[in-house]
């Protein structure tokens, strides 16, 4: 454990989980678009999801059982149909590339994401259960691919007349059973090996706190305030994570 601590870029680890948590409690989303670009910075792409995935396994554990009273768990089940399909092909993918790929893999799909989002881009079309199957199916590709299975959800909840409320209870269900899929296809591969894995434990507490106190701060009258620190924190993280300015 002592050679955990001293891991090259631990207080970079640290700084992103907290900034993560705390916009994951009150937003509902965010978590991988501003801890992965970060770090990519200090861990191999395989580490940084890896820390990722153990991490957030138990910080949204509390607010779960809200979660499943307020979500719409029709669509998590046709979500992660979709996704258990893809996340193999997006795992191999990853497998393959090298880091300053996975790096700006990252950043750029956080920018574009981040850009439908502040243009109030919306899906026009009727929502149907074979496009929520192709939306996890998508989530599934870029979850392991880059870590980032949340975009295409994100959007297709933004696109509907839903309380904020639902939309997070939602996404933190999904996201969850996304965390524990990607983390037992890389175990299974092999790739968990015990130095990522401490130091995700390790980071499971400021995750939880920050989580915890994110909740603690949301309110749905705030909700334009909440998007707009969001966004200013997502942007921030895509930006450091780019492979321009070097190691960290």
């Amino acid at each position: 454990m002592p050679e955990i601590l001293a891991t090259p870029g631990l207080g970079w680890l640290v700084f992103a989980t907290c900034l993560a948590g705390l916009v994951r409690g009150f937003a509902g989303f965010g978590t991988a678009l501003i801890y992965l670009p970060i770090a990519g910075m200090v861990l191999p792409p395989v580490w940084a999801i890896v820390t990722l995935t153990i991490m957030d396994l138990i910080g949204p554990l509390p607010t779960v059982p809200r979660a499943v009273r307020d979500g719409h768990p029709r669509d998590v089940l046709r979500l992660c149909a979709g996704l258990a399909v893809t996340l193999p092909i997006g795992l191999a993918v990853l497998l393959s590339v090298p880091a300053e790929a996975f790096r700006y893999a990252v950043s750029l799909v956080t920018f574009a994401m981040l850009a439908a989002l502040v243009s109030g881009w919306r899906y026009r079309g009727q929502v149907t259960p074979p496009k929520v199957y192709g939306i996890g199916a998508c989530a599934g590709f870029l979850g392991g691919a880059a870590g980032l299975p949340g975009p295409p959800v994100i959007l297709f909840y933004m696109a509907r007349p839903l309380p904020a409320s639902v939309v997070r209870a939602t996404l933190t269900l999904f996201l969850l059973i996304y965390d524990g899929m990607a983390l037992g296809l890389l175990t299974a591969k092999g790739e968990v090996t015990l130095t990522p894995f401490l130091i995700g434990a390790i980071l499971i507490v400021p995750n939880l706190l920050a989580i915890q106190v994110g909740a603690a701060m949301f309110h749905p009258d705030r909700e334009r305030l909440y998007r707009r620190i969001a966004y200013t924190i997502i942007a921030g993280a895509a930006l450091m994570g780019l492979p321009l300015w070097g190691d960290t």
